[in-house]
């Protein structure tokens, strides 16, 4: 037995062992046992200083598969909302038209585009001229800026994955409210009828790191927290290869886990262990997963998240 611990635990390093009810009492991190699902859906804003709400926006697609990209302008909130609540009590929004019946129509101007597998060719969006929108409205608002919505154009596809479709609610600057182009919240729509608000990861980055260009470093970082306060939080910079691969601790093993609420990923396997606390933020940890489990780093599979 004290073979095996110690086998376990790496040699020289004590192991207290409590009895039973002392461990019921003890506040131990959970380890959450992560399912991996493929998720054949990508969306990115690859210009979003220039997209506003008069000028339109590019999108770029890059799906797995043959996809439907539908664009809904001036999405009603609500509606939105009661959509989801529908794809999981009363049917699956796997189509355009699922959604449609779901909306109501209360939308002011559809397009659709059909996507080439692996494609990644940029699609404009752009409201018609007579809708004359210039905006909408101040905040607190009843309509969503653009929901794009991704599909699978084939049936047969739709019964292999577990993901069978993707909603991206999208922020576009207008008259009224200029914060800069941004996707807000990505949902992944499940066939079994769940739904998961996509959420970023924040990893460790060099300092220097470049600011977008657009704002100055200061009204980015005002920017940044608000958002990450609302969980509304943008994209790292363009992460340093040798920075976000090192546990912030031991600066030697490679970041495998991800602590929850806070969703920074820092620490590696032999750390993780040590840390009640996040050590970027303080945060108390909740919960961890890691990004890819022993035998995939074993087998040196590269995994995304």
């Amino acid at each position: 037995s004290s073979c095996l611990m110690s086998h376990r635990f790496g040699l020289g390093v004590p192991v207290i062992l409590r009895n039973s009810e002392e461990t019921e009492s003890s506040t131990r991190v959970l380890k959450k046992r992560m399912r991996q699902v493929k998720n054949p859906f990508g969306l990115e804003i690859p210009h979003p200083a220039t997209a506003s709400v008069t000028k339109g926006i590019t999108l770029t697609p890059d799906c797995l598969e043959d996809c439907i990209l539908t664009c809904y302008w001036g999405c009603s909130v609500q509606k939105l909302h009661e959509a989801l609540q529908k794809h999981v009590y009363c049917f699956r929004i796997k189509t355009p038209q699922a959604l449609e019946d779901a909306l109501y129509s209360e939308y002011l101007y559809r397009q659709q585009y059909f996507i080439k597998k692996n494609d990644k060719e940029e699609k404009y969006c752009q409201l018609p001229e007579d809708a004359q929108v210039v905006d909408f409205g101040p905040v607190p608002r009843s309509r969503y800026p653009l929901i794009a919505l991704l599909t699978l154009a084939d049936e047969e596809d739709r019964e292999i994955y577990d993901i069978i479709s993707m909603v991206a609610v999208i922020h576009i600057p207008d008259e009224s409210y200029r914060l800069s182009c941004r996707i807000l919240y990505q949902y992944l729509l499940l066939a079994q009828g769940q739904y998961h608000d996509l959420k970023q990861l924040f990893m460790s980055a060099n300092s220097t790191a470049p600011s977008s260009s657009d704002t100055s470093p200061g009204e980015r970082s005002t920017d940044r927290s608000l958002l990450e306060k609302a969980g509304l939080a943008e994209d790292e910079p363009e992460l340093h290869e040798e920075n976000s691969k090192d546990c912030v601790v031991c600066q030697n093993g490679t970041v495998n886990w991800v602590l929850l609420p806070c969703r920074h990923a820092c620490l590696c396997d032999g750390c993780i262990k040590y840390f009640q606390q996040c050590p970027m933020c303080r945060q108390f940890v909740q919960e961890s997963f890691p990004l890819c489990s022993k035998k995939e780093q074993d087998e040196g599979e590269s995994t995304h998240i």
